[in-house]
């Protein structure tokens, strides 16, 4: 156990030397995704080829004076779709789709000859050429990685690799030279804005929480990451989360908490599993418990698993939660900062804010506003996906463009097709268009132009996309997961789906999609909580930057991009046609002509879709378009 400031930087300068005495080491991505395609089994291959050989060591061999090759699972790299990820050090080195097979030639190679196995490197087809190490790779090395600095590469659930890369130097800064006051104000200063969708200052609110009288206060991290593909917080908790769990501590010390909770998904298994591993280390090396370093502070931190309700990403609903009771958002007033957890001022941020902590008390509050805008200091997580060539979690600053993010780190749309819109924010975010390319993304722009950067997924839309089935997806999703409570997301949001519905089956009409337009301004305005309130978002953008596709779907009921199964255009096909005339009898809309004995024709304006004529004709000549 470190119990003061000095035996840490004690620590730190024993494992700093004890990691020299690596020949070298092999990183493993251990991140759900490389678990996924099969990363354990190369993990194992390698510690058994490296034992064979004579050849692997840990610290603790090390420490008794012995060199050799280490083995460790990281976190995830974020680059998933190429993995499993291989990272050779000191090197730099990095190998894509690794395989178990792979594991001898790259023991002989790389360990033993010192030389890279080629084949395994990531080759880009834009650039033609392929990359050797890891920060050349144009995916990473136009990203600002900060918080995601450590991901993929330390072991994740090995307490010393965190305190070699400077682990819990800033909880020692402020605990020694930091009032809690000092703390909430360099917060402030820095600019530092939630990362969890409402950009609200992180700093003022601590400093709310401090400024409460209570006996009893509290810290939770909100961890429950609901939408669709989005894995920015899952990929800090199981690849950095002691960088979590620093911020939640220096949380706790400048609110005047001594309580902690985390609020993680129970579909996050391995997220759970290391965060549970992390907060044993931290108590048994002194980060947690009683009088921490010598100081009179104390902070415990508890793990809630949560059971996938999305609207549990709110604040007052994941309080509710973490009470054992349904999660449902309350009114406010009173906030979380007056009365959140069981009734005492609360601080609630997500993972991604307080993963930013450490790195502002570390580096000072001036470093962290030159990156990102001066409204929005920083980086940003994304999870980029879609019909994207490079699809991953990406970091960059605050302030760059969709352009610089689709194009360059993304390298560009996948099999050569035009770009066409992009949906950001998650289920309850906006989608733009190919004029929003230049847009900075930052918390005010995007708010601006009816998007928001919210958990920070980003989807990326071909031209083969349909753009009301995109809303009627994310509507759906919406719609299954409101808790209920108030009348304008219960039903207003049922309202909406059913009407997209109509229009993507080809039954709707003009009057519907005035409907529509004026449910989503009532549920946006009328809703109780965030989830209500921004659920039209995907709606209220693609009607207003997709106009055309609605009218398309309404008017001439057919999808322009022919993805919606309703409104296929019915086509008589001339070659087996015998002009018998029995579609045309039993046409509703006198929609078919022809004469008797010649090809008909269907006039696809006064077309039903009922598709009487289908089961008429004897000759099987109509077919859907």
């Amino acid at each position: 156990m470190i119990r003061t400031v000095d035996e840490l930087q004690e620590k730190y300068d024993e494992l700093s030397k004890m990691v020299q005495g690596y020949h070298m080491r092999i990183l493993v991505c251990g991140g759900t995704g490389c678990i996924a395609n099969g990363s354990l089994e190369v993990y194992e291959k390698f510690k058994e080829v490296l034992h064979k050989k004579g050849l692997y060591t840990d610290l603790k061999l090390i420490q008794e004076g012995k060199e050799g090759v280490g083995i460790s699972s990281s976190g995830c790299h974020g680059f998933c779709e190429m993995g499993p990820l291989v990272r050779i050090e000191p090197k730099g080195y990095l190998y894509v789709r690794v395989k178990a097979e792979d594991v001898e030639e790259i023991v002989e190679s790389t360990v033993l000859r010192k030389q890279p196995v080629k084949r395994l490197l990531f080759k880009d087809s834009a650039e033609k050429k392929e990359f050797l190490k890891e920060d050349e790779i144009p995916f990473y090395r136009r990203q600002t990685r900060l918080v995601l600095k450590n991901c993929g590469k330390i072991d994740a659930e090995d307490i010393r690799d965190y305190i070699v890369c400077g682990g819990y130097k800033a909880l020692a800064k402020v605990l020694t030279e930091m009032t809690p006051e000092e703390v909430c104000d360099e917060i402030l200063k820095s600019g530092l804005r939630g990362r969890g969708g409402a950009g609200f200052p992180t700093g003022k609110k601590w400093k709310q929480v401090l400024m409460q009288d209570a006996d009893i206060k509290y810290v939770v991290c909100n961890g429950d990451e609901g939408d669709p593909g989005a894995f920015m917080d899952r990929s800090v908790m199981e690849g950095d989360p002691h960088r979590m769990l620093e911020g939640m501590i220096i949380a706790g010390y400048a609110s005047g908490a001594r309580e902690g909770y985390i609020y993680v998904r129970g579909e996050y298994p391995l997220a759970v599993k290391r965060l549970q591993v992390a907060i044993q280390q931290a108590h048994e090396w002194g980060f947690l418990g009683e009088n921490i370093l010598g100081s009179n502070f104390d902070f415990d931190i508890h793990i809630n698993k949560g059971a996938g309700a999305f609207v549990c990403g709110e604040g007052s609903a994941l309080t509710q939660s973490i009470e054992g009771f349904r999660g449902m958002p309350r009114p406010r007033p009173p906030r979380t900062v007056e009365k959140g957890l069981f009734g005492k001022p609360t601080v609630l941020n997500n993972v991604e804010t307080f993963a930013n902590v450490p790195l502002i008390i570390s580096n000072g509050a001036d470093w962290y506003l030159t990156i990102g805008t001066p409204g929005s200091p920083g980086t940003k997580i994304f999870a980029l996906t879609g019909n994207i060539n490079n699809t991953g979690l990406i970091e960059v600053p605050m302030g760059i463009t969709l352009r610089q993010i689709i194009f360059d780190i993304g390298a560009g749309i996948r099999n050569g097709k035009k770009f066409k819109a992009v949906q950001i924010g998650g289920p309850s975010g906006g989608c733009l268009t190919e004029e929003h390319l230049d847009i900075s993304m930052d918390f005010d722009s995007l708010e601006a132009a009816g998007a928001m950067v919210g958990s920070g997924g980003l989807v990326v839309l071909d031209e083969d996309s349909c753009m009301v089935e995109v809303a009627r997806f994310f509507m759906d999703f919406t719609q299954r997961e409101s808790c209920g409570k108030c009348v304008p997301c219960r039903e207003g949001t049922k309202r909406m789906l059913e009407i997209l519905e109509k229009i993507v089956s080809g039954n709707a009409n003009i009057k519907d999609l005035q409907l529509l337009e004026e449910l989503a301004e009532v549920v946006k305005i009328g809703s109780l909580c965030g989830l209500g309130k921004t659920a039209p978002n995907p709606v209220l953008t693609t009607m207003k930057y997709f106009k055309d596709e609605y009218m398309a779907h309404v008017v001439e009921k057919r999808c322009p991009s022919k993805v919606c199964k309703g409104l296929g255009q019915l086509a008589i096909d001339p070659d087996k046609c015998r002009g018998c005339g029995k579609c045309r009898k039993i046409c509703p809309a006198s929609a078919i002509e022809g004469k008797t004995r010649e090809p008909h024709k269907i006039d696809i304006t006064r077309c039903l879709r009922c598709l009487a004529c289908v089961d008429a004709c004897p000759f099987d000549a109509i077919r859907e378009e």
